[in-house]
């Protein structure tokens, strides 16, 4: 019993923290504490794209996450050959290897929104396109992915996380990334799901 507690209770193993979700924000700051909330956005939608997958099985939003993972890879290949530094060094240099340029977050959100742009208006189409009440919910879904969008990407340049030139960028990226990857889907790849269905 002491061998085993020995070596689950061991002082000199060195801890290294997984920062997949751990974002600072300035302690008694509530706005801050906000936009550190909103910084999490990317692993909500994440989320929702493996529930959405798990449950519905679709083709549409299946490749819609590939180009959310072919958008990440591309974010990481960026940042290793540009070797910008972050605005801030943290006391945590474990927790922050990575560089700065282009910013993940904005590159991230600008796909997402820029894609769920293009999806809403151009691949959405009702037999009833014309109403007010279709139209008002489309410009609503649009404005809110480009406002969240906007908070994510505002809130790494608030919290010290990047500066505004990698964010922007980061957004360029995103939008640019975004439009080829929904002119891929819906040119090449969407006559061809009725076959991959069958």
């Amino acid at each position: 019993m002491d061998s085993v507690n020995k070596s689950v209770y061991d002082q000199s193993i060195d801890w290294v923290p997984l920062s997949l979700t751990f974002v600072e924000y300035p302690k008694g700051n509530v706005f801050g504490k906000l936009l550190a909330l909103f910084s999490l956005t990317p692993f909500v939608i994440l989320s929702g794209f493996v529930t959405l997958i798990l449950f519905r099985r679709d083709l549409h939003t299946i490749t819609f996450f590939v180009g959310v993972l072919l958008n990440e890879v591309c974010n990481t290949v960026l940042k290793h050959i540009l070797r910008e530094p972050r605005p801030l060094v943290r006391n945590t240099n474990l927790l922050y290897s990575e560089y700065g340029m282009p910013s993940s977050h904005s590159q991230f959100m600008w796909f997402f929104a820029s894609y769920m742009f293009y999806f809403t208006f151009i691949r959405l189409q009702y037999a009833n396109n014309k109403a007010f009440k279709e139209f008002f919910w489309k410009v609503s879904g649009a404005v809110s992915c480009i406002a969240i969008a906007c908070i994510v990407s505002y809130s790494r340049i608030f919290l010290q996380y990047h500066t505004w030139r990698q964010v922007i960028y980061g957004a360029l990226f995103g939008i640019i990334i975004g439009t080829i990857w929904f002119a891929i889907i819906n040119v090449i790849l969407t006559p061809h799901f009725p076959t991959i269905i069958t």
